[in-house]
C-alpha cells in the first residue's frame, strides 16, 4: 500500500512547479524557461538541455522496463513449473523486476524529469523494494531451503557484479 501511494505521488507531474518555485529562489534562477516545462532547461540556462536530458533518461526507462519484462516473464514460467527460477537475468542478479523498476523511476523522475519530489522520492522507492525483496527472499529460503542460500551466495540482490559477461553459474 506505501508502495503505491510513493509511486503514485511521485509520478505526480505537479512537482515541476514546486522545485523551480523553490530552486529560483534559492539558487537566485531567472525564470524565463520555467515554461519549457523542465528543470535542466532551467538550470543550464537552455531549451535544448531537456532534449538530451530525455534521450537518456528514455534509454534508462528502456534498459529499466526491459529488466522487468525479461525478470516477469521468466518468474511466471517458474512459478507455473514450481521451481526456482536461476537462469537468464535471474543468473545475474536476483530481483530484475525490482532493478527494472529503480531504473525506470531514475530515468523518468532523476535524468529526464527531474523534481524535488521526484528525487526525495527515489530513494525512498529504493529502501521500500529492497524491504520487499527481503521479505521475499525470507519466503524463498522457506520454500527452497539450501538451494536458494546457494542461489543467495552466487548472485547478488539488484546489481550484477560484472558487466564483462562474466555469471554466476548456479546450477
Amino acid at each position: 500500500m506505501l508502495q503505491a501511494f510513493i509511486i503514485a505521488f511521485y509520478a505526480e507531474m505537479y512537482g515541476f512547479a514546486l522545485t523551480i518555485y523553490f530552486l529560483a529562489g534559492v539558487f537566485g534562477l531567472d525564470l524565463a524557461l520555467a515554461g519549457s516545462g523542465n528543470l535542466w532547461a532551467q538550470l543550464f540556462g537552455t531549451p535544448s538541455a531537456h532534449i538530451v536530458a530525455m534521450v537518456i533518461g528514455y534509454a534508462i526507462v528502456f534498459s529499466g522496463a526491459t529488466l522487468v519484462a525479461d525478470g516477469w516473464r521468466r518468474v511466471h514460467r517458474a512459478r507455473r513449473e514450481e521451481k526456482l527460477m536461476t537462469d537468464g537475468v535471474y543468473a545475474r542478479i536476483r530481483h530484475p523486476q525490482y532493478t527494472g523498476l529503480f531504473l525506470v523511476v531514475f530515468g523518468e523522475g532523476v535524468v529526464h524529469w527531474p523534481t524535488i519530489i521526484s528525487v526525495a522520492a527515489f530513494p525512498i522507492i529504493v529502501l521500500s523494494y529492497t524491504l520487499l525483496a527481503r521479505r521475499e527472499e525470507r519466503q524463498m529460503l522457506a520454500k527452497f531451503g539450501d538451494e536458494y542460500r546457494k542461489y543467495q551466495r552466487l548472485v547478488p540482490m539488484f546489481i550484477p557484479r560484472s558487466i564483462r559477461g562474466q555469471h554466476a553459474q548456479v546450477a
